[in-house]
């Protein structure tokens, strides 16, 4: 357990906050928005294999400079300046990829923003651990919930001038990052990460072990998320033809929303009880029920409600998880390094859940596959509940 942490102001709290919500709209909108129309306005009826091929570039990109920035953060012994230009070279790069001529150059403009995102969001996550002690993580968890619902938000914010002039979109996409991001850059504190303390070869293991867990558990229902998310509109079709576009982003909203008020209580919960892994397991079983309750679903309400609830406890489990990850990390010296390997969990899940999506859903079915990911849900539950709390 850290506590190399002096208890931070409120205001650095709600600065921080504020700032992660920034990185998330980063790329919220973008990569559900304006890199499919961009890819669309380039090669027509080719979009769907271009962009399986961006998002691939994309996501090898991410894994490699996560832990690469998160290195340099800890090495240099610096995180506000590796935050400061992975924000502009983000924004640069976001603006240029609305003017990218060629699909070829747009592939490369995603790779490249991608590794600037990563500069900015690894040693980000990488300040909390130097500010935030382990009895308020809990709280800053919940805070940390409020991203998705507002990277959501901020694409309905977008100018409605259709794909024919993505640059006023990438435009505002960086007028909100960097309205958000920067308060946090100019007005608070950066104390350098402190030195590594030295560890018995005993402590070392058992650090190792709940690390190596607490990796695998996020993994999992990272798995569970993404073939939801990736195959729920064809669940939601094929269960209620009349439900509309709109209709499916009110469930993930929906879902989003209520995540916000778990993972607060949740959190705060864990501050005053010291039972982070307690809270996670339990948000883990309430995926896995979620995914149970859909896979035997005969009507459309008792599904979409079903869903509201994995949406919502799914996104409660990845708030709460990003800040105990601070707490279960070896050192302070590493903690760049740390949360740059621990998000190779929010790329893995892209070359995996192809595969087991294919071999499941052709012959058995959606419910099936539901049950497949209520297990995978199940297993986090397991490792985290068997930790020691006070790891």
């Amino acid at each position: 357990m850290t506590r190399d942490t002096a208890r931070p102001s409120p205001g650095f709290l709600l600065l921080y906050a504020l700032a992660y919500a920034g990185g998330v709209i980063a790329y919220t909108p973008f990569l559900m928005l304006m890199l499919p129309a961009r890819v669309t306005e380039l090669v027509g009826n080719q979009d769907v294999r271009w962009l399986g091929y961006i998002v691939f570039a994309g996501a090898i990109a991410a894994s490699l400079s996560g832990v690469a920035s998160g290195w340099l953060s800890d090495t240099s012994r610096r995180r506000r300046e590796w935050v400061a230009l992975g924000l502009a070279t983000t924004v640069a790069l976001q603006l240029a990829i609305a003017q990218a001529g060629t699909i070829q150059t747009l592939l490369w403009l995603v790779v490249g923003w991608q590794m600037a995102l990563n500069l900015m969001l690894t040693p980000l996550v990488a300040w909390a651990g130097d500010h935030v002690p382990d009895d308020q993580k809990g709280l800053l968890g919940g805070l940390l919930s409020l991203a998705p619902p507002l990277g959501a938000l901020s694409a309905m914010l977008l100018p409605e001038n259709g794909s024919e002039d993505l640059g006023a979109k990438a435009a505002t996409i960086a007028a909100m990052t960097v309205t958000l991001v920067l308060p946090l850059l100019l007005f608070s504190p950066s104390a350098p990460p402190p030195l590594a303390p030295v560890r018995s070869a005993g402590t070392a293991v058992v650090h190792a072990s709940v690390t190596v867990r607490v990796w695998l558990a996020r993994l999992l229902m990272q798995l569970s998320g993404a073939a939801l998310a990736a195959y729920l509109y064809f669940w939601l079709r094929s269960l209620d033809p009349a439900l509309d576009d709109d209709g499916k982003m009110l469930l993930y909203a929906g879902g989003l929303t209520a995540s916000v008020g778990a993972a607060l209580l949740l959190g705060r919960w864990t501050d005053r009880h010291g039972r982070p892994f307690a809270a996670l397991a339990l948000t883990a079983v309430a995926a896995a029920a979620a995914l149970l309750i859909m896979a035997l679903a005969d009507t459309p309400a008792i599904a979409k409600l079903a869903y509201m609830l994995f949406a919502t406890a799914n996104a409660a489990f990845l708030a709460l998880h990003a800040s105990q990850t601070l707490r279960i990390l070896p050192h302070a010296a590493s903690r760049g390094l740390g949360i740059g390997l621990f998000n190779l969990t929010n790329t893995a899940p892209s070359l995996i859940m192809p595969w087991i999506a294919i071999s499941v859903v052709p012959d058995f079915g959606y419910a099936s596959l539901f049950v497949v990911l209520a297990l995978l849900a199940l297993a986090a539950a397991q490792l985290l509940s068997s930790l020691p709390q006070d790891a």
